[in-house]
């Protein structure tokens, strides 16, 4: 069991919660329809739950291909907490199960420490 760094799990603060270290405590992702490339206007529409970071309305997660990139930029967000990247690293998460997007972190430390695609030559 790890620590709660916030109280959305209902422990008390400096109380240990039965959330293991690097999952969320819940996510707020949703599949939308809107997929491939996205302008402005496309974007405006979504509702924050097609977001990784849904409060910041960054990172829309409505195809593999964006899923993907949210994992490779992710740790270049910013004005994010580390309560906001834990709820993004879930959402992500949901949305690679959706869409068949292999995630091998286990949690949202671990990406940006290392290329995200194996390198055949090594």
């Amino acid at each position: 069991m790890g620590s709660c760094c916030e109280t959305a799990c209902g422990a008390s603060v400096g109380t240990r919660c039965a959330v293991p270290p690097g999952m969320a405590h819940k996510t707020t992702w949703k599949a939308h329809t809107t997929h491939g490339e996205l302008d402005t206007a496309d974007r405006d529409r979504l509702p924050d739950s097609a977001y990784a970071f849904p409060k910041q309305r960054k990172e829309p997660l409505t195809d593999a291909s964006h899923v993907r990139n949210a994992i490779a930029r992710f740790d270049q967000v910013e004005d994010v907490s580390d309560t906001d990247r834990e709820l993004a690293f879930a959402n992500i998460k949901k949305a690679a199960g959706h869409y068949g997007v292999e995630v091998e972190e286990r949690s949202w430390h671990d990406l940006g420490k290392r290329p995200h695609t194996r390198n055949p030559s090594q």
